[in-house]
């Protein structure tokens, strides 16, 4: 592929942090096959996004593994799905800038594909997956460390928050007990109700909790259980 390259690119490289001795290596993976298809002997970054997804997995799920060794495997899933999805992924690649950098076809330009998060998501891999190829493990692992993994500890918070009846069952799993079980009342008007959970594991009550709806009250209850089983 031509090694020449815009000179707005190296700008780009800096805000990503990482110095390409290929610069060729990002220009490609700022093509979408849309300005492929219009652009003859040029190649997409659909390989490089393709390498750049397969690296992103493996490190997110070595630094959940290390980071966070208090969270059940069904919780590192979470984390993991929690960070690496087109949306999130989107969301980074505006953060960084790729979105004026893209090489798209007449059409996707004109329908805004420089903002579509399917196409940034997968520019972001593909840059990933460039930083691999020029850098290797240790560029492509700092570039994740920068930009993916403080979101983790955003949404570990959300997981710790939002799913203690999951964490809960993993917790009694492991501990050879049965699945939990709920018992819940409610009390008021129907337009104010409140709600009163209690949770047992082998008929021993292990958390109360209440809420202004049934899944919340046994969110409530299942931390408290949790925090016994820890």
């Amino acid at each position: 592929m031509p090694s020449e390259a815009p000179p707005d690119l190296a700008l780009l490289a800096v805000t990503i942090g990482h110095e390409f001795s290929n610069i060729g290596l990002l220009r490609q993976a700022m093509a979408h096959r849309s300005w492929c298809a219009e652009t003859a002997g040029e190649h997409s970054n659909e390989r490089l996004e393709f390498l750049g997804d397969a690296v992103l997995g493996w490190v997110i799920a070595d630094i959940a593994f290390r980071q966070f060794d208090a969270l059940a495997e069904g919780f590192l899933t979470d984390l993991r799905k929690s960070v690496v999805n087109a949306s999130a992924l989107a969301e980074i690649a505006e953060l960084i800038g790729i979105g004026p950098h893209l090489l798209l076809g007449k059409g996707e330009a004109l329908a805004g594909g420089a903002e579509k998060p399917s196409i940034l998501s997968d520019a972001f891999e593909a840059v990933l997956g460039a930083v691999y190829l020029d850098g290797g493990t240790e560029s492509a692992y700092a570039m994740v460390q920068r930009w993916v993994a403080p979101r983790m500890l955003t949404s570990v918070s959300r997981l710790n928050q939002f799913d203690h009846k999951t964490h809960l069952q993993e917790l009694a799993a492991r501990a050879g007990r049965s699945a939990p079980v709920y018992t819940v009342t409610s009390t008021g008007p129907d337009h104010a109700k409140s709600f009163q959970a209690t949770v047992s594991l082998d008929g021993d009550v292990l958390g109360d909790g209440s809420g202004r709806s049934k899944k919340a009250a046994e969110q409530s209850a299942a931390s408290v259980a949790a925090a016994t089983l820890l």
